[in-house]
């Protein structure tokens, strides 16, 4: 199946932007040898009426409980790309507070779902899969899903906004991009703040099948939990897009998190405690050069699925560490 209109190649060599690019692209519009570069340009200099033909009403949402910290970046970013009036959030319990940096935003508190970790996510998912259908009958084109910790950058080589970029897509029912999870160096990178973007603080990252999460759809769909698949569908990872996980990143939230009653109750310590061997090994493992790695893992993670779920990547086994390059830091 051809899954993006624009390949990770053509965004590569045309996004630069720079003057001898634009003449050379604008020469071949007007003499109709290149129909992509006039697509191009519509959408990305915006020079052509066109252009809201082609861009997508894009709408991101997500539930949470007891997770401002992530939250608070989950709006900042998504925010930022596709406009604060296109999120919604939901609050887990009604004992919830709803932050001030979302009054601005859609916010709802809803009953707490589930009482432990299975059915708490089974429930959760539910409603999440429910709200997205309702959201598409309001007229978004796609919506992206997940979890408040989660965020899906795109490779700024390419230099293409997130929603643009989304938008230049041609896909069935969902993609994925490629999961990174991030960990800590000891010693040398520290507590996580949100003062500096996280990719200034954080650099090495397990690729991870349990992050390449189908959480891009344009229909109405079923996700199973935690986004980890859309029930019934193939999966599609996409060049140049990646979900970065950022809930493990940090011993001091960890450590916090393990004191939070309400998770121990429900019966997280073991899934907390699990999750955080990754911190482990991006101390301990081999670091790997990104892009030979990356472009690996994803070839095998299209090919190889585990026997019990078809349509999750699987890895083989394999634990890849790798070191996000210098160009990332400013893209989260």
């Amino acid at each position: 199946m051809r899954c993006c209109l624009f390949s990770e190649t053509f965004w590569l060599e045309i996004s630069k932007g720079n003057e001898k690019n634009r003449k050379a692209f604008t020469k071949n519009e007007h003499q109709g040898t290149d129909s992509r570069a006039f697509l191009f340009k519509a959408l990305i200099w915006g020079d052509y009426g066109g252009i809201n033909k082609f861009m997508k009403r894009i709408a991101a949402i997500t539930m949470v409980r007891n997770d401002k910290f992530f939250l608070h970046k989950w709006v900042e970013y998504y925010g930022k790309h596709l406009g604060k009036e296109n999120l919604f959030i939901f609050f887990d319990g009604l004992d919830q507070e709803i932050p001030d940096f979302c009054q601005d935003i859609y916010s709802e508190k809803v009953d707490k779902i589930g009482s432990n970790v299975v059915s708490s996510d089974k429930g959760r998912i539910k409603f999440i899969s429910g709200q997205a259908d309702l959201l598409f009958k309001k007229g978004y084109d796609i919506i992206i899903g997940g979890d408040a910790d989660e965020y899906l950058v795109v490779d700024p080589k390419l230099n293409v906004p997130l929603k643009e970029f989304l938008s230049s897509l041609r896909f069935k029912n969902c993609v994925s991009g490629l999961g990174l999870d991030f960990g800590q160096m000891l010693g040398q990178e520290y507590d996580l703040t949100l003062s500096k973007p996280f990719l200034r603080q954080r650099r090495f990252a397990q690729i991870s099948t349990r992050y390449t999460k189908a959480t891009v759809i344009n229909t109405p769909s079923e996700w199973g939990s935690g986004f980890h698949r859309v029930k019934g569908r193939n999966f599609h990872i996409i060049p140049g897009l990646y979900l970065m996980h950022f809930g493990y990143s940090d011993l001091k939230i960890i450590e916090e998190r393990f004191g939070d009653k309400d998770k121990i109750k429900q019966g997280w310590s073991r899934h907390i405690n699990k999750r955080k061997r990754v911190i482990r090994f991006v101390n301990s493992l081999p670091i790997r050069k990104f892009e030979t790695t990356v472009k690996m893992a994803r070839k095998i993670e299209r090919v190889f699925r585990p026997p019990y779920a078809w349509n999750k990547p699987g890895l083989l086994g394999l634990r890849l560490m790798v070191e996000l390059p210098e160009r990332f830091e400013n893209s989260l």
